[in-house]
């Protein structure tokens, strides 16, 4: 399959409305989920039209789901000034639960992206320890990643990162990828035996400019200035090996080849449909369907990818 640029016009928004849908998730069912601020999550239904589901608490952000169904959610509080756990919520429970608040004597304040390996283990990243997220995208290094085994027991596996940020696992989970946001970079780091990390390398080149200083995120930059910022987040693997990568600040989404080329899949310079892209998700029979969150629109973006996503372990 072809990795070709895929035009504003062709998607659709959905969920409008919906509050702050900064990660989607698909189920082997095909059923749709989105974080929303004002809930746990939200059924996306094939009409387009949305249902909150579950209590609200801090600031959903990544989320993933486990074999059962069950979805895993990154609580980003530090959004809100509270606590910023590792949850779970049962869509057919309604039951909302904390599975990590603290890990190796820290806590959780800015819990980003989860996701889920074969023998069970929850990888998640924890951004910034700052008083508020905006003051972390300086480029300090107080970020770590820290994984949950199924056993119950829990340890960070990488720290001293910039604003880690959205993971992703390789087919053979061999490797976890990590976009660092205010590095506008992504880092491989090797995964070795007892679910632990070995020592991260950047991965395809720096994927455009960012501030060693602290930025307002509501700032407005020339054009020009705004389509090469580099600040990563969220990252998803196709089919192919491509990693393709959100860039929020430029309205855009790239994709490193296995050969370590970018290569923009999506752009879209005015902001009016692709507006602050945060996550990408796949769906559908084939694959084929790609979901886009974004922490500025009040909507999900749908459109056919020219790849197929790489299955997760949910939708094996």
């Amino acid at each position: 399959m072809s990795l070709t640029r895929i035009p504003t016009s062709a998607f659709t928004k959905i969920a409008i409305g919906i509050d702050r849908p900064e990660d989607v998730v698909v189920g082997k069912d095909g059923r749709v989920f989105a974080s929303d601020h004002q809930s746990a999550v939200a059924e996306i239904f094939p009409d387009g039209s949305f249902k909150r589901m579950g209590p609200q608490m801090g600031a959903p952000n990544g989320i993933n789901m486990d074999p059962q169904g069950r979805i895993i959610i990154a609580n980003f509080g530090i959004y809100d000034g509270q606590a910023g756990p590792l949850e779970r919520f049962d869509p057919a429970t309604g039951k909302r639960e904390t599975l990590l608040a603290e890990v190796g004597g820290k806590t959780l304040t800015a819990s980003n992206y989860p996701v889920l390996d074969r023998a069970g283990n929850i990888w998640c990243a924890n951004s910034t320890h700052a008083a508020t997220w905006p003051e972390a995208l300086d480029g300090r290094p107080d970020g770590f990643l820290f994984v949950l085994r199924p056993d119950g027991t829990s340890q960070i596996v990488a720290e001293g990162l910039c604003f880690p940020n959205g993971l992703a696992l390789s087919a053979d989970e061999q490797y976890l990828f990590c976009a660092q946001t205010s590095a506008g970079d992504v880092l491989r780091f090797p995964i070795l035996a007892g679910a632990i990390l070995g020592k991260g390398e950047r991965y395809g080149p720096k994927l455009g400019l960012v501030a060693k200083r602290k930025l307002n995120p509501n700032i407005h930059l020339p054009g020009f200035i705004q389509s090469r910022l580099g600040y990563t987040d969220g990252v998803g693997l196709d089919v192919d090996g491509n990693v393709w990568v959100c860039l929020p600040a430029a309205n855009k989404v790239v994709a490193i080849t296995p050969k370590g080329r970018k290569v923009t899949v999506i752009h879209d310079p005015s902001g009016d449909v692709v507006n602050h892209p945060t996550n990408v998700t796949w769906g559908g029979p084939e694959l084929r369907d790609l979901y886009i969150g974004s922490i500025r629109a009040d909507y999900v973006l749908k459109a056919k990818s020219p790849v197929a996503g790489l299955a997760l372990i949910h939708q094996l």
